[in-house]
């Protein structure tokens, strides 16, 4: 073996690594993710938002390649990785413009998980950490096979936003704002909804 193809295959071998704990690291965000947004519903009653749901079934749908390609194919980290990109990538839009309605005031929601900010920041934030893992991943892995390049990853992030950008123009209208305050007994702050606005004097 000359001191080129040995050179070749040492690269190979250690984006290969790279890319096998990427993926590793997107599973555990994945079902951290996922787990975390059914309990939200299940263990404290929240109910969850179209929008919620949109990163919900992102969130599980990432898992789920993520799992099952790892199941079949664990030689190509970096393939399996960029399959779910388009996926996280679409999650991360849609969690990103739910936490901007609520930055805006557009929409008020629950406390999440540990009372630690709301349902739509702690997606967010794990959208962020998913996408970061994946791209890493199908980064790392763009040479597994002639179709791996850096153009297919960015191809793949571009379905995703497209992905994103339906989900949001389809997504049921916001509700109407509300013509008196809330009963916080009648109406709990359970689910995502328009905050009431007492009119200026």
């Amino acid at each position: 073996m000359t001191d080129s193809s040995l050179s070749e295959h040492s690269s190979g071998t250690s984006s290969t690594k790279c890319a096998a704990k990427c993926l590793v690291a997107a599973i555990v965000v994945a079902v951290v993710g996922t787990v975390g947004s059914v309990y939200l519903s299940m263990g404290l009653g929240l109910k969850a938002c179209p929008l919620c749901f949109y990163q919900r079934s992102f969130v599980m749908g990432v898992l789920a390649v993520l799992a099952l390609g790892r199941f079949l194919e664990r030689s190509r980290p970096g393939l399996i990785c960029l399959l779910s990109v388009p996926l996280a990538w679409a999650g991360l839009g849609v969690a990103g413009f739910h936490e901007y309605l609520v930055l805006t005031g557009v929409l008020e929601c629950p406390t999440a998980l540990f009372g630690i900010g709301t349902a739509p920041a702690q997606s967010l934030a794990v959208f962020i950490a998913l996408a970061a893992a994946v791209t890493g991943g199908a980064w790392c892995g763009r040479h597994e096979s002639p179709r791996q390049r850096a153009c297919t990853l960015f191809v793949a992030v571009m379905l995703g936003a497209v992905m994103e950008g339906a989900c949001v123009k389809s997504a049921p209208p916001l509700p109407k704002v509300p013509d008196a305050a809330y009963d916080p007994v009648k109406d709990p702050l359970d689910m995502c909804r328009r905050p009431f606005s007492a009119p200026k004097n």
